[in-house]
């Protein structure tokens, strides 16, 4: 495979001459610009990345790190990230936690991994680290962006909505169509945004005369098998309930498979409620009503920030998101107005 030496060789040129050919960078003489671009040609030199990356000083690439890489959340915000860099003429590399260690080791690892492979700036989504992570990274950290969690070390850099209010938003949904008898499939409980949505919720029904000591609750993981297990253990707990909140889309829809094999109608014997209003909400049976969180916009106001920093861009960033919920087919109002179950 031809080098730039080569190219400089063939062309005649100094090594300095045929780099700013090649990069576009600097100036030089029609007929100079003509020899090495005939040498590239004939040589069929190709510049690698990391040549590239030499001569510009830039990787022109933005490294992402997610926890993991399964189910339906993550994907659609990779490709909105990804779309939106192959548009600016940009490129993505993505890490996720894997191998030994903890999640704070596994986030750690693919940050530094990401860092190691040339990335110009980094967007996280982990709630794994911490605070000093960050500023562990030195002047990197400037370059870094947090997806859906909040660090001190790097507050400006943090895009997120509020959970809390997310998670009150879901209570009053249920309240409003006569729901009182209430049980909650929670996520892992060490994760805060899970925390904050919970609290909102929580705190709605206290508003609402309602204990919440007395709600029935089973924290699971974000994922189909998690709702399933948990909706298993609520239907044998001899609870009474009329509607379900569940803390992400995900958990509703192994909830949803759980009580239709079990023989429980929804929404005519229960209603169950997701959050995050992802697509797989709209392909589940019945059609899941959630709590709809803006995340792509989220994200792509997280890159925009990025992109302005790292590459001198003047893209519009904003960081307030609305939240609603998406009414479908999975919540109806309380049977008998909720005084059974």
């Amino acid at each position: 495979m031809a080098t730039i030496k080569d190219v400089a060789r063939l062309a005649g040129v100094g090594l300095g001459t045929a780099s700013r050919v090649i990069s576009g960078k600097g100036s030089v003489s029609q007929a100079t610009l003509e020899k090495v671009r005939a040498a590239i040609d004939e040589l069929e030199f190709r510049p690698s990345h990391a040549a590239r990356t030499l001569l510009s000083g830039s990787s022109q690439m933005i490294g992402v790190y997610i926890p993991y890489l399964s189910g339906t959340f993550y994907t659609p915000i990779l490709q909105s990230i990804y779309t939106a860099l192959r548009a600016a003429g940009l490129n993505m590399v993505v890490a996720f936690g894997v191998g030994e260690g903890d999640a704070r080791q596994q986030a750690i690892e693919g940050v530094n991994f990401l860092i190691e492979r040339g990335s110009d700036g980094l967007i996280v989504m982990s709630n794994a680290l911490e605070d000093e992570d960050f500023v562990a990274l030195g002047p990197f950290q400037q370059r870094v962006v947090v997806i859906n969690h909040a660090f001190a070390s790097i507050e400006g850099q943090c895009f997120t909505v509020d959970h809390e209010a997310g998670g009150r938003l879901a209570a009053r949904t249920l309240l409003e169509q006569g729901h009182r008898r209430i049980a909650v499939i929670a996520g892992r409980a060490s994760a805060p945004d899970n925390q904050q949505r919970i609290a909102g919720f929580m705190a709605e029904l206290a508003a609402a005369d309602i204990d919440p000591a007395s709600v029935w609750m089973e924290d699971g993981q974000f994922s189909p098998e998690g709702g399933w297990a948990c909706a298993e253990q609520l239907m044998a707990s001899g609870y009474e309930y009329t509607a379900v909140f569940c803390a992400n889309d995900e958990m509703a829809v192994g909830a949803l498979s759980c009580f239709q094999q079990a023989g429980v109608a929804v929404p005519e014997q229960v209603s169950v409620l997701g959050y995050d209003d992802t697509h797989s909400a709209e392909f589940t049976a019945p059609r899941l009503t959630s709590v709809h969180i803006p995340w792509s916009e989220m994200t792509l106001n997280g890159l925009n920030y990025l992109l302005n920093h790292c590459y001198e861009l003047e893209r519009p960033v904003q960081r307030e998101y609305a939240l609603h919920v998406t009414q479908r087919a999975s919540l109806g109002p309380a049977p008998d107005g909720g005084k059974k179950a």
